[in-house]
């Protein structure tokens, strides 16, 4: 008997084998996404918050003392419908752990307030589409998800 895989499961095997995802998170990904559960990367109208964050985390370059190096990319994925305005997502905390950094990642990017509480973009607006990327080294990669954030209207005062 031959055993048939769906191309998800293939993506999924091949991103384990690669060493970008571990085979437990991804395999979990794609069964929730087999029986309808939710999915962090949702396509629908107006603003969800935490959940229209998402954050990838991948290797970056080997500095030259030989620490390694990752990059992380901050995402809004909220859809408005075409209005970026609907989508402005501010004051995201991130869950960091002891974040630190051998190399400086600009503050106003990504900085740690609190242990495992580190704040995206001076709390300020990420409007729809929107990405804040940013490379840092460090022996280990830090595991790295959203805590919470809040929908508001990019003008709006969000001083944290």
């Amino acid at each position: 008997m031959t055993a048939s895989f769906s191309p998800a499961w293939a993506l999924v095997v091949l991103l384990a084998a690669v060493g970008s995802v571990s085979l437990a998170s991804a395999s979990a990904s794609v069964a929730d996404a087999a029986v309808g559960a939710d999915v962090p990367h949702r396509v629908s109208l107006g603003c969800a918050g935490a959940a229209d964050i998402a954050i990838e985390q991948g290797p970056g370059t080997t500095l030259p003392s030989g620490i390694p190096s990752y990059t992380v990319d901050i995402i809004n994925r909220c859809s408005g419908a075409g209005r970026r305005a609907d989508c402005a997502i501010s004051g995201i905390h991130v869950r960091c752990g002891w974040f630190s950094s051998v190399t400086l990642v600009e503050p106003t990017k990504f900085r740690r307030v609190a242990p495992d509480d580190c704040l995206v973009n001076d709390g300020k607006p990420l409007l729809a589409d929107d990405t804040i990327s940013f490379e840092y080294a460090n022996s280990f990669a830090y595991k790295l998800s959203v805590a919470k954030a809040s929908c508001v209207h990019p003008a709006a005062d969000t001083s944290d």
